[in-house]
């Protein structure tokens, strides 16, 4: 990956939702100018989600989903519809994919009420517009708010639709065969912005020329030959700001803050060598970790320094949940299921028991854990690790992550968070 490249969890993702045969692969299709998804008459072809990094004007990098029917059938169906749900959770903006001939089904209507509860703003498209006309373009078909808006439908390409909360939702109808109004549906979309939060990884806490030391740890956890995700972020954010940065193993720390003229304005290390560079660091300079600084910049720093009250008030026999948003081969000494638990172990005195989830496998009931702890989720984008937190916190869950509960269980949280908070 080069450091111009953007990462998927840092893209605008739009995904494709409908009931079978509405035509959403088609339309991925159509709007991407590929052959990225499989299309067919026969019902539930497409049984994973699929995704497609592209650029579109005016948003800039997004990812295009195409998901399975919503109204899929049987065991496997029901797996298929749970994928389906689960991207709804990382989705910004929602195109709801609706049969022209038939207009919105219950299943349409449903699908646009769970959007409009998760609040994830989304535009309705009515495929398959080559085989109606427009003496058979109803208000009924997009529940407009008069005959004559939805008569010109389809010359004027865009009505309105009136949601279960009495928003107005654009609707357009297009044809993925004939390739009608594609262009007008990728402005469309596009017009259609999400919330976009100005928060920086670090670069508004630094200013041009300021010295930032990275402490970045080669051992047998990284990868070879390249730099994980968070790292090349940093990095970036710094030589945005005009900073500069100085890449050190965590042997070699105090011997590079020695040799600068002037101390650092800020030293960030990854969480599993919190300790020694600790003590490698002098107390006057600020100290940090990769992964607070990720939940700072995903949004949720405030509740994961909540969810270490709970890790205080932890007994035997509780059970915690420890997930990560990525998937990856374990180690022998792996963060998550070796090392955090036998900090944790060491803290509390006794051990509790521990579930693990990975990827985009996140539990809806967490009613069996007394606490979650989670990774930075450099992977996830900030919609799918605001919905955990907010799963967690719905059902009286704290939520803490790896580098905060590092940052108490060595006792350096105060000074980890001072410079954030």
């Amino acid at each position: 990956m080069s450091l111009n490249d953007t990462v998927r969890a840092d893209r605008i993702h739009i995904a494709f939702f409908g009931k079978r045969n509405a035509g959403k692969s088609s339309l991925v299709n159509a709007v991407t100018n590929q052959e990225l998804a499989i299309v067919s008459d026969v019902k539930g072809t497409t049984t994973d989600p699929v995704y497609k990094a592209m650029e579109l004007l005016p948003l800039g990098p997004v990812v295009m989903i195409d998901t399975p029917g919503y109204d899929d059938e049987g065991e496997l169906g029901k797996l298929r519809v749970r994928k389906a749900g689960q991207v709804m959770n990382k989705t910004d903006i929602g195109v709801l994919v609706a049969d022209a001939t038939t207009g919105l089904s219950d299943e349409d209507i449903q699908l646009a009420e769970r959007l409009t509860k998760k609040n994830i703003p989304f535009v309705i498209v009515f495929n398959k517009s080559d085989m109606v006309s427009n003496t058979t373009l109803s208000a009924d078909n997009v529940k407009s708010t008069t005959e004559d808006e939805a008569q010109k439908a389809f010359t004027d390409k865009e009505v309105i639709y009136k949601n279960i909360t009495g928003k107005d939702v654009p609707c357009i109808y297009v044809s993925a065969l004939n390739k009608t109004n594609i262009h007008e549906l990728r402005e469309l979309i596009a017009s259609v912005k999400p919330e976009n939060s100005e928060r920086r990884l670090i670069g508004d806490l630094i200013e041009p020329s300021d010295m930032i030391i990275l402490v970045m740890p080669q051992d047998e956890a990284a990868p070879k030959g390249r730099l994980i995700l968070p790292q090349v972020q940093m990095i970036r954010d710094i030589l945005d700001e005009h900073g500069m940065s100085l890449c050190v193993q965590t042997e070699e720390t105090a011997r590079a803050i020695a040799s600068l003229k002037e101390k650092p304005k800020l030293v960030i290390t990854d969480s599993q060598v919190f300790k020694k560079v600790a003590e490698a660091v002098p107390e006057d300079i600020p100290l940090t970790s990769f992964s607070i600084l990720l939940a700072r910049y995903k949004g949720y720093l405030d509740s994961a320094l909540k969810g270490v009250k709970a890790i205080k008030e932890l007994k035997k026999g509780d059970k915690v949940l420890i997930s990560e948003g990525c998937t990856h081969h374990r180690q022998c000494n792996d963060i998550g299921t070796v090392k955090i638990p036998k900090w944790l172990k060491e803290k509390l005195g006794f051990e509790v028991e521990y579930d693990t989830s990975s990827g985009t496998e996140f539990p809806e009931d967490l009613s069996a854990y007394k606490a979650v702890i989670h990774c930075g989720g450099c992977m996830l984008n900030e919609r799918e690790i605001t919905y955990r937190i907010k799963c967690a916190e719905d059902q009286g869950v704290p939520v803490v992550n790896y580098g905060i509960l590092i940052a108490y269980l060595q006792g350096i949280l105060d000074r980890a968070v001072a410079m954030l908070c």
